[in-house]
């Protein structure tokens, strides 16, 4: 059966990048009717918090990538990387290295004045020295000295890296923990991982994982390693680009299905379809089609999207989405019939659930518009026609249609064009000149309030 991973660091929240490998990661086991495994690998002591294991748990949870097996936790497995470092020191397979911090920083620096790759020398593989007093020692892997760790990447081809040019990596740290290389070779070994999907900073990496596989007589999974996500100007993917939290565009009023959709998108394409569910996503995944070249990440696109699934979401949800940015701006909400009626009207115009909210105000309390746009719609002719329309909506049964044939009249009776009514009308009760259909508007703003404002605007008119 096939099983694939993901396995986050928990020294920060899950950022896009990351999303993107677990999005890969589980839409390959689903297609393939496989199981997906969630890991954390938490042995960065330092760096490790439980809120980043939180805002990891939430985001996959949010994205809706969920798993068959975990959250594993590589704090709860020690015994068992100890053990594995312990049976590869009895086969002479591993080595305790005595060199401390300050030997290590003068050995890399005469490498480097000699024009040489930074790399441990080996100086404890054989060594005969008796250990100095008080070290407590790392535990090396012994890379063999022959020969080629080889494999065919799923994304990349075939890759080859000679072992005399690797160096004896540490497995386990003085404090008893291992470093990743081991860790995950372990855990990828002991959860029967078939498929390791990551980014391709670890295809160095690789090679050193398969050594260790090799010398544990382990089965090697396929590898398939991900270009990486670059900003629109070709530079590595930060926050200045929009690479921020998963978390942090639910925050700002995103879809999940729309940051799916786009992350899918993100160095995958199924022929020319850009819009698709994560269904369709599962039927059509292939690893062959990921592209070589790393993505760039477009906030425009993303946006696009979120508008297209804003349209075609359900109401009652996007109420229940709107409401928190509807209170923290602490106004008063009309009834929920109200509030779907606003939001039908309103989510084709925008592009996140905050921008709905941000664009609502007007529907629960007045905005005094700017004196640009007073000086340019106010106008002293305009004003008896907006007092001979105030005065007919105050006599009418307050419905869209009877709202729209009365505007319709006023235009017609005072020989106007639409937009000469329709805009100052905009201003006077919405403070801008944006809206959707004014009828609709007015409707939902209600007879009473529609009528308050005409009336406060039209003092504010020149004579």
């Amino acid at each position: 059966m096939v099983k694939t991973r993901f396995a986050p660091s928990p020294t920060g929240y899950l950022h896009i990048g990351g999303a993107r490998t677990a999005l890969f990661s589980w839409a390959f086991a689903r297609k393939l009717g496989g199981k997906f495994i969630l890991r954390i690998e938490d042995t960065d002591l330092e760096r490790s918090t439980q809120q980043s294991v939180q805002a990891i748990l939430d985001g996959m949870e949010w994205l809706g990538l969920n798993y068959d097996e975990g959250p594993y936790y590589q704090m709860q497995r020690l015994h068992r990387y100890q053990e594995v470092a312990e049976q590869l020191l009895k086969q002479g397979l591993a080595y305790h290295c005595y060199a401390s911090k300050e030997e290590l920083d003068a050995l890399r620096e005469q490498q480097r004045q000699a024009g040489l790759k930074p790399r441990y020398d080996g100086r404890w593989r054989d060594s005969k020295q008796t250990p100095p007093a008080g070290v407590t020692p790392v535990v090396r892997f012994k890379t063999p000295r022959e020969g080629y760790a080889a494999f065919n990447d799923l994304v990349k081809g075939k890759i080859a890296v000679a072992n005399h040019e690797l160096d004896d990596l540490v497995i386990m740290r003085s404090d008893g923990t291992p470093t990743y290389n081991f860790g995950v070779v372990l855990d990828d070994l002991d959860m029967g991982v078939t498929h390791v999907i990551r980014g391709d900073d670890h295809v160095n990496n690789t090679p050193r994982q398969i050594n260790i596989l090799k010398a544990l007589g382990a089965t090697i999974p396929q590898y398939a390693h991900v270009p990486m996500i670059l900003g629109a100007d070709g530079e590595r993917l930060s926050k200045r680009h929009g690479a921020v939290s998963v978390t942090h565009y639910r925050d700002l009023g995103y879809l999940p299905e729309a940051l799916v959709n786009y992350l899918a998108r993100l160095g995958w394409s199924h022929g020319d379809e850009e819009i698709f569910s994560q269904e369709q996503l599962v039927e059509w995944f292939d690893l062959a089609t990921i592209n070589r070249a790393p993505a760039k990440f477009n906030p425009e696109k993303l946006a696009w999207l979120n508008q297209h699934y804003l349209k075609i979401a359900d109401d009652v949800r996007l109420v229940e989405l709107a409401t928190p940015f509807l209170q923290a701006r602490q106004y008063d909400l009309p009834p929920e019939e109200k509030l779907l009626q606003i939001v039908h009207l309103l989510k084709e115009r925008v592009s996140t659930v905050e921008e709905l909210a941000n664009v609502s105000t007007y529907f629960f309390k007045a905005i005094e518009p700017i004196a640009a746009l007073k000086e340019q719609y106010f106008s002293p002719e305009i004003r008896p026609v907006l007092e001979n329309l105030t005065d007919r909506l105050a006599q009418i049964a307050w419905q869209r249609a009877a709202i729209h044939q009365e505007i319709k009249q006023i235009v017609v009776d005072h020989k106007l064009k639409f937009p000469h009514l329709a805009m100052p009308l905009r201003v006077m009760v919405t403070g801008g000149t944006q809206t959707p259909a004014i009828d609709a508007v007015l409707e939902l703003i209600g007879q009473e309030e529609t009528l308050r404002r005409l009336r406060s605007q039209l003092d504010t008119f020149p004579q």
